[in-house]
């Protein structure tokens, strides 16, 4: 069955003076021909997302969204309207949030964390910022140090709280923050803890030894890139560690120790330099 809002493989079946016409064995779907590969034939298989129209008509296109139906996503506001916002999803055809789906009033340029939904009364694809009543209680799915797809929701006196995988609710602290982060924005994450009462804390970078050897990557990389030396050392401040290196002054100087004793750099109070 071919699925409104969803990414799928499906098979030219016969073509026309407009494009091409795509199946699944049972129904088809109208693929426009600018977005027909080249050197395509009846009989070759697409990977193509299928949505409606201006007209409610379903098509496919070989573009991507950034997120297809049930995904909860990050996604900009483009325009506001006096009956919903129209926003990003990376297609020609912006997605509808109606009034009533959103949790808070939108505002152009904004983004916002957004579940992809079925419109049954159009049989087309909306969005809805009312996400909590989706999200899972339980974390069985979760474990501590899993890499995961997070959109950042709310903020919080404590941190920002995170969709997790389009099902989970996790929290970033504040304190373990080192980059700039923005409300809307989908991005990679790391389970750091899985608490008993449910509660998921979530890191934007590698925890362990992993850690440890990507900020020491960081930074040899940096030292590398400025010719051997850096002006950040022992004494610098917290303020510019974090923002020349997005990590904090005591994860800093622990890495700084282990690149000394390996004989990698040489540390002084506001320089480093890389040996070799």
């Amino acid at each position: 069955m071919i699925e409104i809002g969803k990414i799928q493989e499906l098979e030219i079946g016969r073509t026309v003076e407009f494009g091409c016409y795509l199946t699944d064995g049972e129904g088809e779907v109208l693929i426009p021909a600018k977005y027909v590969p080249d050197n395509k034939e009846v009989g070759d298989k697409l990977d193509v997302f299928v949505y409606t129209d201006h007209k409610s008509r379903p098509i496919a296109v070989t573009i991507m969204p950034i997120g297809q139906l049930d995904d909860i996503v990050g996604l900009e506001v483009k325009a506001v309207t006096d009956f919903g916002a129209f926003l990003d999803n990376g297609l020609e055809k912006d997605l509808f949030v109606p009034n009533k789906e959103m949790a808070a009033q939108m505002k152009e340029g904004g983004s916002y964390a957004v579940k992809m939904v079925m419109d049954h009364k159009t049989n087309r694809m909306i969005g809805s910022s009312k996400i909590a009543a989706f999200l899972r209680k339980d974390v069985e799915g979760l474990a501590e140090g899993d890499e995961v797809r997070i959109v950042v929701w709310q903020q919080t006196d404590l941190g920002y709280k995170v969709i997790i995988n389009s099902e989970y609710q996790g929290l970033i602290y504040n304190n373990e923050i080192f980059e700039r982060i923005r409300l809307g924005e989908n991005r990679k994450g790391f389970i750091k803890k899985v608490r008993e009462d449910g509660k998921v804390d979530v890191a934007l970078q590698k925890q362990g030894y992993e850690a440890v050897s990507d900020m020491s990557s960081i930074i040899m990389r940096k030292l590398s890139e400025a010719g051997g030396v850096l002006e950040m050392g022992d004494k610098s401040s917290p303020e510019d560690i974090k923002e020349v290196f997005g990590m904090s002054k005591k994860n800093f100087k622990k890495i700084l120790g282990g690149l000394y004793k390996a004989g990698q750099i040489e540390i002084f109070d506001y320089q480093i330099k890389q040996k070799g």
